[in-house]
């Protein structure tokens, strides 16, 4: 008798879920990889090097805060400097019990301002609108607390350019990120929406808001995280663009069309992953609509973000994160195979539910199955081994893939003692974090089955790069 013949229907049910997840992956990264080299060789030539076309749309950038008081001077600072022919900062306040709000008004020389405020989108209460005497363009909205939806709305409402970029308040962008995200919409008048590559800024150098050098994290936490973020963006959501099937432009860093975005109702306030929440009903309801459209992803422009470095926060993050999801799928479930609803509804929606959604739940259960099976006597040690090839020997491989993609094009991470670290980290993560993020996501399902309640998620900012904001900002580009 083979070991083959010793694997029983149980055991079969999870060697080809897992077998299925890793080829969807791979065909996955597959797409991404020639989108990559295509894009590699669209801008062999530099084409950001040259001066404004004068094509370029005006943007309005929108930071919801709540609690940021570490962190919301160094990112506006940093959204002053990007290189941009006109663009308006709006921050939004939204009922901090912190000093966000103090540090804004005080850093920033704000005073209230009679602007007109267009109520496009239902919000909490307005409590104060101010602008700046230093930069005209920098605007900041005092609000009852809503959520981070609401905050966006707020934001929405008061912006005035035809493009909005939603930002993460503990993030910030390069300064050619907009010059970038912005082609496809200059490119293709079908573009609402695109999402730009989110890199993680723990263990960087920053002055004024700007990395001046890209380093890596001392813990093991972060730098595991910046391999999942370089899987998730570089293979993930590149892969999904080229298909149109681009569910999730993340909130830390997505361009869209205003106009589309208040047609289809704004920022959801009934879920905790507003970004693919809008994502996925502008995908329903612009297909439904017969719309042509596209939502992409361009790998370039790059913002930097902090991510947590304890399990506690990254816990109650991912947590939130799988709730969000959960929330998303069941709310457009008549997406799932629907007629005219293109690869978006044929392809992208089935795999979030088949693959993102179950595989906390079917992982969690697998490994358990498989690890008491082992110890109470019914599963072969052979068996264990080819359960864990799979699962284990997959990832890892879908993981070394990313970083030789990376380390092929773009090169974020160029010292080679950098690299030789994160190939290290992209072996370990299969043996542990992986599965134990697993575990995190599951406690996100249970609490949405549950109807845990909403509401803004706290992270603890260490913030290293720049505890106490740049001492000073640069005259020659103050308005």
């Amino acid at each position: 008798m083979t070991v083959i013949d010793t694997i029983r229907p149980m055991e079969w049910f999870f060697l080809l879920y897992f077998i299925f997840t890793s080829i969807f992956y791979l065909l996955l990264n597959y797409l991404a990889v020639l989108r990559v080299f295509e894009h590699l060789a669209e801008t062999a030539l530099d084409r950001f090097s040259v001066n404004y076309t004068g094509l370029e749309p005006p943007i309005s950038l929108l930071v919801p805060a709540y609690n940021e008081e570490q962190t919301i001077v160094t990112t506006v600072y940093s959204l002053l400097q990007l290189e941009y022919p006109e663009h308006e900062i709006l921050v939004v306040n939204d009922g901090s019990s912190d000093r966000t709000l103090e540090h804004m008004l005080a850093e920033f020389d704000c005073e209230p301002t009679p602007d007109v405020y267009h109520r496009d989108l239902e919000t909490e209460e307005i409590r104060g609108l101010y602008r700046s005497r230093l930069f005209p363009n920098l605007r900041v909205i005092d609000k009852a607390n809503g959520g981070k939806a609401d905050a966006l709305n707020a934001a929405l409402n008061a912006s005035r350019f035809p493009l909005f970029c939603s930002i993460d308040a503990d993030s910030f962008l390069e300064r050619q990120s907009l010059r970038r995200v912005v082609l496809p919409f200059i490119e293709d008048s079908r573009t609402v929406a695109v999402g730009g590559t989110v890199r993680i800024a723990n263990g960087c150098r920053v002055e004024e808001g700007s990395v001046t050098t890209v380093g890596l994290p001392t813990g093991l936490l972060p730098l595991f995280q910046i391999v999942e973020y370089l899987r998730a963006f570089l293979f993930g959501r590149m892969g999904w663009s080229q298909i149109n099937s681009l569910l999730v432009v993340s909130g830390a860093f997505g361009l869209f069309h205003r106009a589309t975005v208040i047609e289809v109702g704004g920022y959801s306030r009934n879920t905790l992953g507003e970004d693919m929440e809008l994502t996925v009903r502008m995908h329903d309801y612009l297909s439904r609509a017969h719309r042509d459209y596209k939502i992409t992803f361009v790998p370039e422009p790059i913002c930097w973000t902090e991510v947590p470095e304890d399990l506690g926060t990254l816990r109650t993050q991912r947590a939130r994160w799988q709730r969000g999801l959960s929330e998303s799928l069941w709310a457009h479930r008549g997406m799932l195979f629907r007629p005219g609803g293109g690869a978006a509804s044929w392809v992208g929606f089935p795999f979030m539910v088949l693959v993102e959604w179950l595989s906390p739940i079917i992982e969690v259960v697998g490994y358990s199955y498989m690890l008491v099976g082992l110890l109470m006597g019914w599963i072969d040690l052979p068996v264990m081994l080819i359960f864990l090839a799979v699962s284990v020997g997959f990832g890892t491989l879908l993981s070394v893939m990313g970083l030789v993609l990376e380390e092929m094009s773009f090169k974020v991470y160029a010292h080679a003692g950098q690299a030789v670290r994160l190939f290290g980290v992209a072996i370990l993560e299969n043996f542990g974090f992986r599965q134990l993020m697993s575990v995190y996501r599951l406690i996100g399902t249970v609490q949405w089955l549950l109807g845990a309640r909403h509401h803004w998620g706290d992270m603890q900012r260490r913030a290293p790069w720049d505890p106490d904001g740049p001492e000073e900002f640069p005259a020659s580009d103050k308005a």
